[in-house]
């Protein structure tokens, strides 16, 4: 079991970095679901993209692994709004060739996001919440992958 966790935390790694790096070379993409409330909106996607990135690594290490775990939570919640605007807006829609669907679709991967977090802060996680993570994971990275 420890190795397989090993394993996804170097995988969200990963997708974690690549994703923060996208903010840098296709900020268009995340500009399109930035809701119109929020100002400075270009910042504000490179500002979670840097996190992105810094998190990413973070969750290396066994000594800033808790840490980054947590804060991956809290920036999954920060930018779900985006998931939400993505999902009530035609525009951002329109914009990124995506349907309501697709939109509606890829909501829940936050929540798969902020269990697999949480599991990835932990060193004494049940057995039984081991695997209910392990399993959430596998459909979780498919999705991003194939993005």
């Amino acid at each position: 079991m420890k190795i397989i966790k090993e394993l996804t935390i170097l995988l969200i790694s990963i997708l974690y970095i690549t994703v923060g790096l996208n903010h840098f070379i296709k900020p268009n993409f995340f500009l399109e679901i930035v809701p119109p409330i929020i100002p400075f909106k270009l910042e504000v996607v490179f500002i979670s993209g840097f996190f992105e990135i810094i998190l990413g690594i973070l969750i290396l290490f066994k000594k800033t692994r808790k840490l980054a775990s947590l804060l991956i939570i809290v920036l999954l919640v920060s930018v779900f709004p985006a998931n939400i605007y993505l999902y009530i807006s035609e525009t951002p829609r329109v914009s990124l060739n995506i349907t309501k669907s697709q939109a509606l679709f890829r909501m829940p991967f936050q929540l798969s996001l902020i269990i697999i977090s949480y599991w990835h802060s932990r060193d004494d996680n049940s057995k039984t919440f081991s695997i209910i993570s392990i399993i959430l994971f596998i459909p979780t990275i498919i999705y991003f992958i194939t993005l």
